[in-house]
């Protein structure tokens, strides 16, 4: 792996800035269309998000901003870990990289032309490979952490669903055991599992849900909502049944509970959010009797609420967590102090009353609006960035990009 970056390269790479933020999409589209005439690569990818076009914009996105700081890489290197554990989780390999560089590559001189002359093309070549060889070591550091645990494996393994449980009308619940019987790594609380999904319309197709139960060694849960324009949620949801076989990665992901966690905790979901939040407070409930936790939770109404009795369940077990839920929509027997705690919606101000805001770790999770209103109010209400730990719904490149 290259030391650091010729400086003719950081140079050239971001002469090409101009050029990126306004033919960055074209390049990106171009890209996928080169990588996707190779069905083994195609197979690797989330296709449902390059169907609502968000992969080819994050990772546009995404170019711009390594472009825009390859001087400074200090603000890029700390979400590789991310992608990394996105590429763990997808099973990305070292081998590879190779046809996404010549994609790339090859996009880049399609889009612009003359533009990119060989000089650009060279440059770009050596800053692609400078950040796929971060990728790939810490890409293969993690499979071997992984492999070193009791119950860790690499690449798909085969998993039969035990039990599914319907939690509210929009979200079930699939707790899933290794089909071999043998033990399984106990995951980090809040990280998730890749799935492989044999749709009716498109074999292999990829999905990532997060863990809803605490680790255990021995199973794992996911809660997911079915979304009507969402072909992998409607067949988990319509066409799974107990006994059938999910083909899964090992659990990735760098969104989870501090081990030994140094103050206390804000558990703050919307929507199927709460997944990663309900694993981390059954670790909490079995592993941390003295730390105090809030678990704050948005949902619609009763009618896709889910969880909620285990939640206050496991809340009443420990003693030292506190649950507030906030119904936006409330149906017409959803009554505030029965069904839920308070109508409306989760505030900036109700979190700094009620939970202590100058001192806790804050957990986000739950759809793009809601990460983007906390995240950055957190920030501009005076919670230290270090505090603020989030899941993000969507694109890994997207998280880079931002």
């Amino acid at each position: 792996m290259a030391s650091a970056l010729s400086a003719d390269t950081i140079a050239r790479v971001k002469a090409t800035v101009p050029a990126l933020a306004e033919h960055g999409e074209q390049i990106t589209l171009a890209m996928y269309a080169r990588l996707f005439q190779d069905a083994h690569i195609k197979a690797l990818f989330n296709h449902a998000n390059q169907a609502s076009g968000a992969q080819p914009k994050a990772l546009a996105r995404a170019v711009l901003a390594y472009a825009q700081n390859i001087d400074n890489l200090g603000v890029v290197l700390p979400v590789v870990e991310r992608i990394a554990q996105k590429h763990v989780g997808y099973h990305i390999l070292a081998e590879h990289y190779p046809f996404v560089a010549a994609a790339l590559l090859g996009a880049i001189k399609e889009v612009l032309g003359d533009a990119a002359s060989e000089e650009i093309l060279y440059a770009w070549g050596e800053a692609y490979w400078f950040l796929a060889d971060i990728l790939i070591d810490r890409e293969a550091k993690l499979r071997a952490e992984i492999e070193a645990v009791d119950g860790g494996w690499t690449g798909w393994r085969d998993f039969v669903v035990a039990e599914k449980i319907r939690e509210s009308a929009v979200i079930t619940s699939f707790v899933l055991r290794p089909a071999d019987g043998k033990p399984v790594i106990p995951h980090q609380p809040g990280q998730y599992l890749t799935f492989r999904l044999d749709l009716p319309d498109a074999a292999g197709e990829k999905r990532n849900y997060s863990i809803s139960a605490g680790p255990d060694g021995e199973r794992y849960r996911i809660s997911v909502k079915r979304e009507d324009l969402g072909a992998a949620s409607r067949f988990l949801h319509d066409q799974l049944r107990i006994g059938d076989i999910l083909q899964a990665t090992p659990p990735a992901g760098d969104f989870f509970l501090a081990a030994q966690p140094a103050r206390p905790v804000v558990l703050l979901s919307g929507g199927v959010g709460l997944t990663p939040m309900v694993s981390m407070l059954e670790h909490i409930a079995r592993v941390h009797p003295g730390l105090e936790a809030h678990f704050v939770h948005g949902a619609l109404n009763s009618g896709v609420h889910a969880l909620d009795n285990h939640v206050r369940a496991l809340a009443k077990e420990h003693g030292g967590v506190t649950v507030t839920t906030f119904y936006s929509e409330p149906l017409a027997g959803d009554r505030a102090g029965e069904t839920h705690d308070l109508d409306g919606f989760i505030t900036l101000d109700w979190l700094k009353a009620n939970t202590p805001f100058a001192d806790a770790d804050f957990y986000l999770c739950g759809p793009k609006p809601f990460l983007r209103a906390f995240v950055s109010g957190l920030a501009m209400a005076g919670v230290a960035v270090d505090r603020i730990h989030y899941e993000f719904f969507g694109p890994a490149d997207e998280a880079l990009a931002a």
